[in-house]
């Protein structure tokens, strides 16, 4: 169920994939499907695993026996040698997954926004539409939503009006 799963949201995106379709790809029963999975967001975070533990089993990390043993290990450099190579790993299987091809979505869409501002001729003088999607690509990422909105306590409205004023500040001429 999880490789049909992994598959559909490649090729179809997480929106466009239903738990029917998942259901039909695995020839599994849609209610084994919910009973195993709830919803098609815990079948994303199964893939998710998949793609960063390289398995579906419900062991954090922090209590897999890989993890343990460089925590145990009394040599600092040892400690270091083994997370550099834990990191090695989960990094090659995400940077090669699903996650790869979520942010190429999203920059896809969001070069939207960058190309209907550019034909309108919104855009600043100057500022050509890719680099008008990087900026849009920048700020508008998960990692700065949780940066801002997790880690830093801002609400919701906050993070809306402050990334709202800065893409108007960097992306749009000026109205005279």
């Amino acid at each position: 169920m999880v490789d049909a799963a992994r598959s559909l949201f490649l090729e179809r995106g997480y929106v466009a994939t239903t738990i029917e379709s998942i259901s039909d790809r695995s020839d599994t029963p849609q209610a084994t499907v919910y009973r195993l999975f709830s919803s098609k967001l815990g079948i994303l975070k199964a893939v998710l695993d998949v793609a960063i533990v390289g398995d579906v089993e419900s062991v954090p990390m922090a209590d897999r026996p890989q993890v343990r043993s460089l925590l145990g290990d009394p040599d600092p450099v040892q400690q270091v040698t083994g997370f550099a190579a834990l990191l090695r790993d989960l990094m090659a299987r995400t940077a090669a997954s699903l996650l790869a091809e979520i942010a190429r979505q999203r920059h896809e869409g969001q070069r939207r926004i960058a190309r209907s501002l550019a034909r309108s001729g919104a855009l600043k003088p100057g500022l050509r539409e890719r680099d008008a999607a990087d900026v849009i690509h920048a700020l508008a990422s998960p990692e700065v939503y949780g940066l801002l909105v997790f880690d830093r306590g801002w609400s919701g409205d906050r993070y809306e009006d402050w990334v709202r004023a800065i893409l108007v500040d960097q992306l749009l001429a000026s109205r005279s």
